[in-house]
């Protein structure tokens, strides 16, 4: 599943069409599409692993899910798994087997835009909050919990963990405050770092433990888990990330 600095990158490489009215739009998503041409592209805002192309007084909602992709002025996938196609003036935008959604631009004002962990409106103390709510949350979930922490994925999950040396069968309520800081900090710090890599074409040569079986840090085998209310793949060491509970 694409997280959220995937889908930063995704809304850069999109700017070039932001302004220009859409001429058609096509694919095999079950949305009105009749109403898509003419309507100017006005602005692309993300909000976690979501993306808002607004349109005026619609919005269009994508979601890329677990196997979703885009391509910008090519073609690269099936017509089976063209969801939407929107064809510019100087180009056009593809996105395949993810969810699109049109929807009222009113829905903009309920989301809150303060949990995007990738967003220069992102407040920490709200995220604490939040967590205190919830003392008897695993911090596997928590960390996956998007209206916590919108964008961070499985990936960015496995490796904060990591640094901060928490163990994902950890309780919320049971950790230290400085720990509790370490895990609302590093969220939104290696979900950068993450971007970086990204664009660098290095993500996977700067993982530590997701998908590895050595810890880095001990040289003891790493358990493999699907752990929390997601049952998702989780990657841990046993003797660096403390238990609190």
């Amino acid at each position: 599943m694409p997280e959220g600095p995937s889908i930063l990158i995704l809304k850069e490489q999109a700017q070039k069409f932001v302004g220009e009215k859409i001429i058609s739009a096509s694919g095999n998503a079950k949305i009105e599409m009749e109403k898509l041409p003419g309507l100017v592209f006005g602005e692309y805002r993300i909000f976690g692993k979501q993306s808002y192309l607004v349109l005026q007084e619609l919005t269009l909602r994508i979601h890329l899910l677990m196997f979703g992709s885009y391509s910008i002025d090519e073609q690269t996938k099936p017509d089976r798994q063209l969801r939407l196609r929107l064809n510019f003036a100087n180009g056009d935008l593809y996105f395949y087997s993810c969810s699109v959604k049109l929807l009222d631009s009113a829905v903009l004002k309920e989301i809150d835009w303060d949990a995007d962990v990738l967003s220069d409106n992102w407040k920490p103390l709200k995220a604490r909050k939040k967590l205190k709510a919830q003392p008897q949350m695993l911090v596997c979930d928590a960390l996956l919990d998007q209206n916590i922490f919108s964008g961070v994925g499985n990936i960015i999950k496995n490796e904060v963990m990591f640094r901060i040396g928490v163990h994902p069968e950890s309780i919320i309520g049971s950790l230290p405050p400085k720990k509790l800081s370490a895990l609302i900090f590093e969220a939104r710090n290696y979900s950068f770092d993450f971007l970086r890599w990204k664009k660098e074409y290095v993500l996977k040569k700067n993982w530590l433990v997701h998908t590895k079986k050595i810890c880095p840090k001990c040289g003891e085998a790493l358990t493999k888990k699907h752990l929390g209310i997601t049952n998702r793949r989780t990657f841990y060491c046993e003797k660096d990330q403390k238990l609190y509970i």
